[in-house]
């Protein structure tokens, strides 16, 4: 019997991680695989390639993780050929754009999750696509998405939570897909709390208004990534897939209220942005009607001495005003009067 093939408890584990030297770190053992290892009772004991990963997994004890990145559909293919995977899942894997979801195909277990990055300014979406089965895990990363090192680093100090098995691993990377979201949002609510700070001073122009459109675009599609991983974390949490026990219900429960949290944050700051551009056109609307008043209060006070003005300036021979010593000045002072009582009314009524 060759060492590989000793079952290894957690002691002799670490020893042989540490006969084995350094590990691997977070560089792709060929194009598409970022990390490829076999942990036993939660201790990475080796690195291995991919086309050695089912021969691993089929050992007990042992759980193969392995972690890929925009891999090529041959690559998919070799993994398919090592766990046995569903024709059907590895095409949903090749082909981004999926929704999220959770399917069964026999002993394995496929999720799809939505990832989020915010790239200058916009919501930049991805995907992860999670095999799930005994004795292995695969995640395939697709577009803008965090990396799974900092996953892998974290729960390698705690060989205990990643003795679990497979599904633990499936609920660390679940709970750091959800918990990046957070970053995304915190970064939309500091915006948002500046488009409202600016709305008080003056209406928002039309780069403004624009922002306002796309933020809350995004918004509506990172809601449409992020609802249906109620379900699949519903799914996991209610023991109803035989891949998970029972026993880490409690976790993806966890997760579900995270999920939840993030809908709860997408709604506020959506209804947020709407009172937001609704209060901008009252500002505006505001701004428009005091202008109106502004030049209504100005006409009417201008209108006086254009009347006068006007009557006067008619060629009639028969007007005795005419003829009148002080009716110039009679004429002035009455204009002033009139114009002057008009502008302290309008004054008073807030008009001008």
């Amino acid at each position: 019997m060759s060492v590989s093939e000793v079952p290894l408890t957690p002691s002799s584990a670490r020893e042989a991680a540490r006969a084995a030297g350094p590990l691997e770190q977070d560089h792709p053992h060929q194009d598409g695989v970022v990390a490829s290892g076999v942990y036993v009772h939660g201790v990475r004991v080796a690195d291995i390639p991919v086309t050695e990963a089912g021969e691993w997994a089929r050992k007990d004890d042992h759980v193969v993780w392995i972690g890929l990145c925009e891999p090529e559909p041959a690559l998919l293919r070799c993994v398919q050929q090592q766990f046995n995977l569903h024709p059907l899942a590895v095409e949903d894997a090749t082909n981004a754009h999926q929704r999220p979801k959770l399917e069964q195909y026999g002993d394995a277990l496929f999720v799809v999750a939505r990832t989020a990055q915010l790239i200058d300014g916009r919501i930049a979406f991805g995907e992860t696509h999670i095999f799930v089965g005994r004795g292995y895990i695969v995640s395939v990363r697709h577009g803008a998405s965090t990396s799974y090192k900092s996953v892998r680093q974290h729960w390698e100090t705690c060989p205990t939570s990643l003795a679990k098995g497979e599904d633990f691993i499936l609920y660390a990377i679940l709970d750091f897909i959800v918990d990046n979201y957070m970053p995304v949002l915190e970064a939309i609510h500091d915006e948002v709390e500046e488009i409202e700070d600016k709305i008080l001073a003056k209406p928002m122009g039309r780069s403004d208004i624009e922002r306002l459109y796309m933020l809350r675009r995004d918004l509506l599609r990172l809601r449409n990534a992020v609802a249906p991983l109620v379900d699949v974390c519903q799914r996991l949490m209610n023991g109803t897939v035989p891949q998970v026990r029972p026993t880490l219900a409690p976790m993806f429960r966890d997760v579900t209220d995270h999920v939840r949290t993030v809908q709860e944050k997408i709604d506020s700051l959506r209804e947020v942005l709407a009172f937001a551009f609704e209060a901008s056109l009252l500002v505006g609307q505001s701004q428009e009607s005091l202008i109106t008043k502004r030049l209504a209060s100005w006409a009417a006070i201008l209108a006086v001495p254009t009347a006068l003005a006007g009557i006067y300036g008619m060629n009639f021979k028969n007007m005795p005003e005419l003829e009148m010593q002080y009716g110039y000045f009679a004429v002035i002072g009455v204009i002033v009067t009139v114009c002057s009582i008009l502008y302290w009314r309008f004054k008073q009524n807030g008009w001008l």
